[in-house]
């Protein structure tokens, strides 16, 4: 952790860095107009160092509400004055500026990683990664190569106290994404010295962290909603048609996005009635009864609404060129779009098409599906993985909820 320092020299390293780092100079302006009047407010206030509670005080002086209270999600007008104060107290507390989005486009890795992370990313492959899981792992790792670029730690120079510092920046987020991006790291770093590009293993000096495997509730939809969210879908045009075929899949069959967006042609069995495809997360290939409502549903789109096009992919986009979905399209807009005209408020947490395939969770166990049943129709490895939605299963819960009374009359005799 860097030296308490008054709050003018802080200022003075912060504006040095980003110049260092190139910032635009209109924005170096900006930071400097803002730091001058949080210098003047300091000084009246008789402040001399910078915290996080100063910071808040300020803002909260300065905008007539204090944060984290006011209007969600916050209006852009003040999202720049929460980095300006980010920015400090990044400063204050490693001695740098840390980087807020966590992937970086290729052009924006520094030259002496990017070798490195071109061949991580086919050891990714090489595992058998989903494209998902490949993505995620090189964002965490291109998160943790940008502050190594802050610091101008060469490959070869990176060391201990190097990583300690890393994950002092990750105080603030939530243990789980700690949990993760630390996992990714160790992966990392291990990789680095497999092939050769550090001496030494320090994957071990990575400090473990410990969080609790389902410390939050899945994304829950209630029947109703979809119900009416599936209705709100104008069939009429072609864009309709897909987008309703797209919704059944994930609300009847429970499939994830990616799964959706490579389902192929030769998936459907009309003769049989099934749909069959490989799990891009699990690579396990997975058969499901085509149900009556997506089979009608996949046969309108596919005759009335798909465009002509030579993909092998039953779903693409309809505008010119006619081409599958791209690698990372989430389709979070096929649903929202809709929740909006239903009038829906989305569900905390997840808000695109996994809760649906939460919701599908959701009603198997309200209608006492067993969990062996609802973790192969959602095609998880494990039941381990299913044991989630039992906290979401509100009359199972109120079955087993104990009376009170009838507990300390019990311990009373």
């Amino acid at each position: 952790m860097a030296e308490a320092i008054p709050i003018a020299p802080l200022i003075d390293r912060v504006l040095a860095e980003l110049q260092r780092l190139h910032y635009a100079p209109q924005s170096i302006v900006s930071y400097r107009r803002y730091y001058h009047r949080l210098l003047r407010y300091a000084e009246a206030e008789g402040v001399g160092y910078y915290s996080d509670a100063f910071g808040r005080q300020f803002f909260a002086a300065r905008n007539g509400f204090a944060w984290p209270e006011g209007p969600q999600p916050i209006p852009r007008k003040y999202r720049w004055q929460l980095r300006f104060l980010a920015v400090l107290s990044d400063m204050q507390l490693h001695g740098t500026i840390v980087r807020r989005h966590s992937y970086q486009p290729a052009g924006d890795v520094s030259e002496s990683f990017r070798d490195i992370l071109t061949a991580f990313q086919t050891e990714c492959q090489r595992r058998g990664y989903s494209l998902q899981g490949e993505r995620t792992r090189q964002a965490r790792i291109r998160h943790f190569v940008g502050y190594l670029a802050m610091q101008s730690i060469l490959p070869a120079q990176l060391n201990a106290t190097h990583l300690s510092r890393y994950v002092a920046t990750l105080v603030d987020y939530h243990p789980k994404t700690v949990l993760a991006i630390l996992t990714s790291l160790r992966t990392f770093l291990r990789f680095l010295h497999e092939a050769g590009f550090h001496a030494e293993d320090l994957s071990a000096a990575v400090p473990r962290v410990r969080a609790g495997r389902y410390d939050r509730l899945p994304s829950v939809w209630p029947a109703d909603a979809v119900q009416r969210l599936l209705e709100v879908v104008d069939r009429g045009n072609p864009t309709g048609k897909r987008d309703y075929a797209i919704l059944l899949l994930a609300a009847r069959l429970g499939m994830r996005v990616g799964d959706i967006k490579a389902l192929t042609l030769s998936a459907l069995h009309w003769d049989r009635k099934t749909i069959q495809w490989v799990q891009q997360k699990t690579g396990r290939p997975i058969e499901y009864p085509l149900l009556e409502d997506v089979g009608w549903a996949l046969i309108d789109y596919l005759r009335h609404g798909r465009p002509a096009t030579t993909s092998p992919e039953i779903f693409v986009r309809h505008q010119a060129p006619f081409e599958p979905f791209g690698r990372y399209a989430n389709l979070h807009t096929v649903i929202t779009k809709y929740a909006r005209q239903a009038g829906l408020t989305p569900p905390p947490g997840h808000h695109g098409l996994h809760a649906l395939r939460h919701s599908l969770a959701s009603t198997l166990l309200e209608h006492d599906t067993p969990l062996p049943v609802i973790a192969e129709i959602l095609g998880h490895l494990s039941t381990q993985s299913t044991q989630v939605y039992l906290a979401i299963d509100q009359a199972g819960l109120t079955r087993c909820a104990l009376n009170p009374e009838a507990v300390f009359d019990y311990a009373d005799h």
